[in-house]
């Protein structure tokens, strides 16, 4: 062998020797590869710990807010009223006819207020309470008839609330967390005795059937997050209304008709890059389009259907949910692009080799294998859109409302917009509504996303 060959073959063998080491050499590079892999493999599991403690600590503090001991003082206790009335002491306020809770306010309101609560909305359908007949056909009757006139009669539920807020007058005088309720009980009851001899302690579930039908109150002990929630399921609405058809247009055309073009090309970054601007940005663009330039429009003065005086400026649902469409609208494109990619090419030419048009491959092959992937997809970006506060702030939702919206055109606020009110206040009783509010709020997003598990199992095709 020549001397060149020699020194290729020494060359060669090095090589061999470095990448494929043998002996010791093998060994030493095994221990070296195990020990790395085992530090990556704590180091993963070490961030799945912090991301599990992370989740705990957030539960456990918004649980702890929930419930927990309430030192309470009334003007006139419940138990009181129903000692009044004759019955068991078991008996609950809560739990009496709209017959005996109307006869409590005529007791205990004077008959001015009465009035002014029945010109509001009517106690019975059939017969006025406070109002004489005479004075209330001709308040019916004039130019600006009372809301009572065409509202419908007040439910059980609303007559309930309003013997708390002008008959028991509840007061919160002091609040414990759920810790400390449960591992500090005696010095609590030392302390009620001691500082509020009259409060009566009771432990709170701040989460309660009443909380979610009640609509807000200034007093934290009566409010509730019921206007908050149809609020939010009204502005979902006109996004699902918005981005789902144009986010799954939109998706086909690039998927399935665009071109390899540079304007396309172009058109796929911008998507991609929205799907990350901040939503305050998005904020900012419903405010000087849809609020301003739009006004006649997402007012309903357009169509006759605005409220003059008090829906202005088109701060209204509509504007809020044209927001948020454009909000999720990347993230709605993006999924169903990935959806639709993923569809075997086969399926394509089956149905063109049957004879099948494009479009009747896509909507009849095409579509129906991705809608699992496009409604997952879908829910997920609502259940941001559910969440979002900074966009409807700029937009114009309300802080404080108490009435339902009741149409596309109607003030609201949110959800999240309540739980950020309430946070921002000082007092220890908004911080509890708040957590419980958030217990609702986590409990509705956890619906949407198992309705996106479930509609993807419910439609998931296997190839």
């Amino acid at each position: 062998m020549s001397p060149v060959a020699e020194a290729e073959a020494r060359a060669a063998s090095a090589v061999v020797a470095q990448q494929f080491p043998q002996g010791e050499a093998a060994v030493k590079l095994d221990r070296k590869r195990s020990r790395r892999g085992v530090l990556f493999r704590l180091l993963f599991l070490g961030a799945l710990v912090v991301a599990v403690l992370s989740l705990l600590t957030l539960l456990y503090t918004v649980v702890n807010q929930s419930f927990g001991y309430t030192a309470l003082e009334s003007t006139i206790p419940p138990a009181d009223l129903i000692a009044q009335l004759g019955l068991p002491p078991e008996t609950e306020l809560a739990d009496l006819d709209s017959e005996v809770l109307v006869a409590i306010l005529q007791e205990h309101v004077s008959r001015n207020a009465g009035r002014r609560l029945e010109r509001e909305q009517r106690f019975f359908a059939d017969r006025l309470v406070f109002e004489p007949e005479d004075s209330w056909d001709a308040l019916c009757a004039g130019s600006e008839p009372t809301p009572g006139c065409t509202l419908p009669a007040r439910d059980q539920a609303s007559i309930y609330q309003l013997v708390l807020e002008r008959v028991v007058e509840p007061n919160v005088v002091a609040t414990w967390s759920l810790s400390d309720s449960l591992l500090d009980r005696a010095s609590i009851e030392a302390e009620v005795a001691a500082d509020h001899p009259d409060a009566r302690l009771e432990f709170r579930s701040w989460v309660s059937a009443s909380f979610v039908r009640s609509p807000q109150n200034p007093e934290p002990e009566l409010a509730g997050i019921r206007t908050a929630i149809f609020g939010s399921l009204w502005v979902l609405a006109f996004t699902i209304l918005f981005a789902f058809p144009v986010g799954v247009a939109a998706a086909v055309y690039l998927e399935e008709y665009a071109t390899d073009s540079r304007i396309n090309r172009l058109i796929r970054t911008n998507i991609n890059n929205l799907a990350g601007v901040p939503s305050i940005i998005y904020g900012m663009l419903g405010l000087a389009i849809f609020v301003r330039v739009l006004e006649s429009l997402t007012s309903g003065s357009a169509f006759g259907a605005g409220e003059p005086g008090v829906v202005a400026n088109g701060r209204t649902i509509v504007s809020a949910g044209l927001t948020l469409g454009l909000l999720v609208l990347p993230v709605v494109i993006i999924s169903s692009q990935e959806a639709i990619r993923a569809v075997p090419q086969s399926l394509r030419r089956a149905g063109l080799a049957l004879g099948a048009t494009k479009w009747q491959t896509i909507r009849t092959h095409v579509i129906p294998n991705a809608a699992p992937g496009i409604l997952t997809g879908t829910i997920l970006a609502m259940a941001r859109a559910f969440g979002e506060t900074a966009p409807l702030v700029v937009v114009g939702a309300s802080t404080f409302i108490t009435v339902d919206p009741t149409g596309p055109f109607s003030k609201f606020t949110t959800l999240p917009i309540q739980i950020f009110q309430w946070t921002s206040r000082p007092q220890p009783e908004f911080q509890h509504i708040a957590a419980a509010a958030i217990v609702v709020l986590l409990v509705l997003l956890l619906a949407l996303n198992a309705t996106a598990i479930i509609l993807r199992n419910r439609f998931q095709r296997s190839y």
